[in-house]
């Protein structure tokens, strides 16, 4: 920092302030009773049908085919995906 008019570091020369974060930063990060609500929500009410499915195809080694349906059911190939590899860690866990 010169504090010369012209040239990529021009103008005055000042400190840089350390801000707080703001709580919109935070937004999207699960809290731990968030993820604890959800597990016991998983664990009681069990899998959809679209979900055994999706597990059966997994079972038998159609991955393309699974993530065909879920997207189908989901709408987007990102939550396919994720959705996808959801269900093969329930699969590993049995």
């Amino acid at each position: 920092m010169s504090g010369i008019a012209v040239g990529l570091e021009k103008g005055h020369v000042v400190t840089k302030r350390e801000l707080t974060p703001r709580p919109s930063s935070r937004k999207g990060r699960s809290s731990t009773k968030t993820k604890f609500v959800r597990e016991v929500v998983r664990e009681v009410t069990g899998l959809a049908p679209y979900e055994k499915r999706i597990i059966e195809l997994l079972r038998i080694g159609c991955d393309k085919r699974a993530l065909r349906l879920a997207k189908k059911r989901l709408g987007t190939h990102v939550r396919a995906k994720r959705k996808r590899e959801e269900m093969s860690d329930v699969l590993r866990k049995k």
